[in-house]
C-alpha cells in the first residue's frame, strides 16, 4: 500500500506552485482542477480543487481547512527545503526546531489554503 493523499484546494496551481517551489516536488499531472505531485516517480499529494469533478465527499469549503490533519514529509534534504520556505516566503508556524522526542529537526508551514505541512528531517540529524 502506498499513501497519496488527496487535499482539496480553492486555487490548483497555486497550490502546485507552493508544493514545487517549497519541497521541490514536481507536476505529474497538470491542470487547473486537478494535480499529481511527484517525489521522483512516486505520487506524494493529489490536489483537487473544491468543486471540480463533483465529488460529494471532499468537504466543504466553508468550513476552516484541515482541523487535525497534518501533512507531515520526512526528508534527507531538510536544509534545502528550509531555504526554500524562507525565500518563497511561505508561512512559518513554528521552527525550525529540534524536536528531541523523534530525535530530527523539523519546520512547520501553513501552505495557500493553509494546511499545515510538517517538514521533518531524517532521525538522527541533530
Amino acid at each position: 500500500m502506498k499513501p497519496q493523499p488527496l487535499i482539496a484546494v480553492h486555487d490548483v496551481s497555486s497550490s502546485r506552485n507552493w508544493y514545487e517551489n517549497v519541497l521541490g516536488l514536481r507536476s505529474g499531472h497538470g491542470g487547473d482542477k486537478y494535480e499529481r505531485m511527484m517525489h521522483g516517480d512516486r505520487i506524494v499529494l493529489q490536489l483537487h480543487r473544491w468543486d471540480a469533478h463533483e465529488h460529494l465527499h471532499l468537504g466543504d469549503p466553508s468550513v476552516p481547512i484541515g482541523n487535525g490533519a497534518v501533512l507531515w514529509f520526512q526528508t534527507d534534504r531538510f536544509d534545502e527545503i528550509v531555504d526554500k520556505a524562507q525565500a518563497f516566503q511561505a508561512r512559518i508556524l513554528e521552527g525550525p526546531q529540534i524536536n528531541s522526542n523523534a530525535n530530527h529537526r523539523e519546520i512547520w508551514l501553513s501552505d495557500p489554503d493553509d494546511y499545515t505541512v510538517v517538514i521533518a528531517g531524517t532521525p538522527g540529524d541533530v
